[in-house]
């Protein structure tokens, strides 16, 4: 059984490496939407959708989304590292990527399927999951309706 909606969002621990950031503590995520991108070099779907997830983080960062792409192997050779540094150069991957060899990540989502995306709210619980080759038009109207959420809970500065 997947993550149900309400669910608290797993830490991104047990990553082999980590590209753009250093190992991401649960205190970054506080107070954000968070979106948790899974994919893969040898998913074509993946590659596809990487320049609407540029695009997001591009779009939806300046008004606080935070955004973590996952790279979860589905085959042997998706676990070569300079395989994987490659695409991330050749999508413009530039936000925190963390490769999950082990599938440790991805067992603590319960994930299955590449491309997939958990949106969580402000409170980290899960407001979202779509996985598939047209999930990335699916998901972008439900970031803004989270990101409106968070915006009116948040209290006016004076």
């Amino acid at each position: 059984m997947g993550l149900r909606m309400d669910d608290k969002m797993p830490p991104l621990e047990g990553g082999t490496d980590w590209f753009n950031s250093q190992p991401l503590a649960a205190d970054y995520f506080e107070n954000a939407p968070t979106l948790i991108h899974f994919w893969a070099v040898s998913c074509h779907s993946c590659k596809d959708s990487l320049p609407d997830v540029e695009r997001w983080v591009e779009t939806y960062g300046a008004q606080g989304l935070k955004l973590v792409s996952v790279h979860m192997p589905r085959q042997e050779s998706d676990t070569n590292l300079e395989t994987v540094k490659e695409a991330i150069a050749e999508y413009h991957i530039n936000w925190p990527c963390v490769v999950d060899n082990w599938h440790t990540i991805a067992d603590a989502y319960q994930n299955k399927y590449v491309p997939a995306y958990y949106l969580f709210d402000r409170e980290g619980k899960l407001r979202h999951f779509q996985a598939g080759e047209k999930a990335a038009k699916m998901v972008e109207p439900v970031i803004q309706r989270v990101l409106a959420a968070s915006e009116e809970k948040v209290p006016a500065e004076s």
